[in-house]
């Protein structure tokens, strides 16, 4: 006990020494707990949001001639191509074309490289390329650099389509069947179907020309695809690139348009020749209570019938087919003015298969997937609307007008049409799409800058989300449903008042095939989710060179995926010169799924005298 009492004191300080211990260990575990907390709370999509994001990655066009690859690392190199190719798509070359059959015009359709006719180089721009003017300047006219064709300024000179002047194109307007422009033809039309009141959104030009009529409808608020195949009159539709606006390589001849029945409020087809095949067609891509706008042979044959060098009875005979088919597809023959006659489709069947009991040609389509479209031969029988009990209904649901139609519900979503996407599910991905593109424009401030970017891709649109949430941008996005997705939702696309397209990167095995566009078509391309989409069914190299091969010099790509596929994009896409950044998701660090921004060199091919290029 005499011992005990001296320890006294050194106890009380070791309790005081413990508890000084336990109270800086707390405290630093507190602290630690609160940056944590900080570092891991989802970034805020504002003004003053700053991505974390690489100087050096600049949006900004500088026309720079560096066609050099990355230095330092060992990785496969795609060099540019020759200049012969600088116009080159893979389904539509003339070489290739020309070894199929020409009944029906087959060999105007799309027929792919095979594995070993496949290019493992990069297209290039041709020499003295420059971006095109901004829109609206573009509607009217284009540098001649970058479409180096003057054919169609003496062919169709006397249609007033295109003129040569200096370094640059004019496009006054004109066509086969209006001369006097564009706009005013637009406006001859509008006095006969009201285009204002936005019950017309969505339209094809078929047999398109330079595309004039679609960029002129651009101001009416009326989405217009151009569509025309590469023909003897070079390059034509692709003078609609360089007029920055929607359009599409393709023929009207064997394989049924790349989209989805009843979709289209309007359908126009100007100076060309039709049979019965072609119009049942029409009347499946028509949209219940859609029109059928024609100009041009046989229209108003009694006029024009010596400038056709035609006979009377010729054109007669061709008028009185389309009236037969036409009638028995139960269109309604609204007016023939002048050089313009509209027919209109019925806003269901009820009546038809009553007036059809008798006269059953052409017969309907028996059970089948309306919505197969992607290397799907035209059919010889009426695509039957969906069933409706009233005689005043519409088949399929009534849209709102414009611009209401955008973010209302798709009818095919509110009736349950489309599996696993419901009606919240929609105005979920449509308020997610806002906030994405938000952060977009955050990381890429040229987005939402006039003038940088008008032709865009969404290479894996789901609801076409992308594309609203841009709506009123000065851009127009075309939309692309892989035939791959889970989901067939390209018909919602278009009841939103959007456009879109069928396609499928992957045909044989892991053979990869191109789009149906000139090369240097868009400006920025977009793709949520698409390389993890064709993991193990396409080579990576052959999605990225396609790419590539349509977006412009200078242009941009934006890419949605997992951070380990977006690794290997990335090393290929530095290995084609681009300069490219791969940034945290929008709701911070620890979500796997990131984004790579990336932005093409500006190269050409060389002019005869200059050194070839370089990769």
């Amino acid at each position: 006990m005499a011992m005990a009492g001296p320890t006294k004191p050194n106890s009380s300080l070791l309790k005081i020494t413990l508890l000084h211990t336990w109270l800086l260990i707390f405290l630093l575990c507190f602290i630690s707990y609160l940056l944590g907390t900080w570092r891991n709370v989802p970034v805020s999509i504002t003004a003053a949001t700053k991505p974390c994001v690489s100087p050096s990655l600049d949006f900004n066009p500088h026309h720079a001639r560096d066609d050099g690859a990355s230095s330092g690392e060992k990785v496969k190199t795609y060099p540019p191509c020759g200049v012969e190719l600088s116009e080159y798509t893979p389904c539509e070359d003339p070489k290739r074309s020309h070894r199929f059959d020409r009944r029906r015009l087959i060999f105007r359709e799309r027929h792919c490289p095979e594995r070993n006719e496949t290019l493992k180089c990069r297209i290039p721009a041709p020499p003295g390329y420059r971006n095109p003017f901004g829109w609206p300047a573009s509607r009217d006219m284009a540098w001649y650099a970058n479409v180096p064709h003057k054919e169609l300024t003496v062919e169709k000179a006397v249609q007033n389509w295109i003129q040569f002047e200096g370094d640059r194109f004019r496009f006054p307007g004109g066509g086969t069947m209006f001369p006097h422009g564009a706009d005013a033809y637009i406006d001859d039309i509008g006095k006969l179907i009201d285009l204002r009141n936005g019950s017309i959104r969505t339209a094809i030009d078929t047999g398109c020309g330079v595309a004039s009529w679609g960029a002129y409808l651009l101001s009416r608020g009326i989405l217009a695809m151009s569509f025309a195949p590469r023909d003897t009159h070079e390059a034509q539709v692709q003078f609609a690139s360089s007029e920055e606006c929607p359009h599409r390589s393709g023929s009207l001849h064997l394989s049924a348009f790349p989209i989805r029945p009843e979709r289209l409020t309007w359908l126009i087809a100007l100076a060309a020749s039709f049979h019965g095949i072609y119009l049942i067609e029409v009347d499946r891509v028509l949209r219940p209570g859609g029109y059928w706008v024609l100009s041009g042979p046989p229209i108003n044959w009694k006029t024009h019938w010596r400038g056709w060098q035609r006979t009377k009875e010729d054109l007669s005979a061709e008028q009185t087919r389309i009236e037969n088919v036409a009638k028995s597809l139960c269109w309604t023959k609204l007016v023939e003015k002048g050089d313009i006659a509209i027919w209109q489709k019925p806003i269901n069947h009820l009546h038809c298969k009553v007036n059809r009991e008798v006269a059953q040609i052409p017969p309907l389509c028996p059970s089948q997937d309306p919505d197969k479209a992607w290397y799907t031969s035209m059919e010889t029988c009426l695509t039957p609307l969906p069933k409706v009990t009233d005689d005043g209904a519409i088949s399929g649901g009534e849209l709102a007008n414009w611009p209401e139609r955008l973010n209302a519900i798709p009818p095919r979503i509110g009736k349950g049409m489309l599996p696993g996407i419901t009606a919240e599910i929609f105005l979920r991905e449509t308020a997610l799409w806002e906030r994405r593109v938000s952060y977009y424009k955050t990381v890429n401030n040229q987005l939402g800058l006039a003038g940088r970017y008008r032709n865009l891709l969404d290479m894996n649109a789901y609801l076409g989300g992308f594309a609203a949430a841009l709506v009123q941008d000065p851009v127009w996005v075309m939309n692309v449903v892989p035939v791959e997705a889970k989901v067939n939702t390209l018909g919602a696309i278009y009841e939103r008042g959007l456009i879109g397209t069928y396609h499928s990167w992957q045909v044989f095995s892991s053979l990869c095939e191109a789009m149906s566009t000139y090369p240097r078509t868009y400006d920025l391309i977009h793709a949520n989710s698409l390389f993890t989409l064709y993991q193990d069914r396409c080579e990576l190299e052959d999605i990225l060179l396609e790419m590539d091969r349509v977006l412009r010099p200078e242009g941009s790509f934006i890419l949605r995926d997992d951070v380990d596929v977006l690794v290997k994009v990335k090393r290929i896409i530095d290995s084609m010169n681009y300069d490219s950044q791969i940034v945290d998701h929008e709701d911070g660090p620890l979500v796997r799924e990131k984004l790579l921004f990336a932005v093409k060199s500006y190269w050409t091919a060389s002019a005869p005298s200059d050194d070839p290029p370089t990769s």
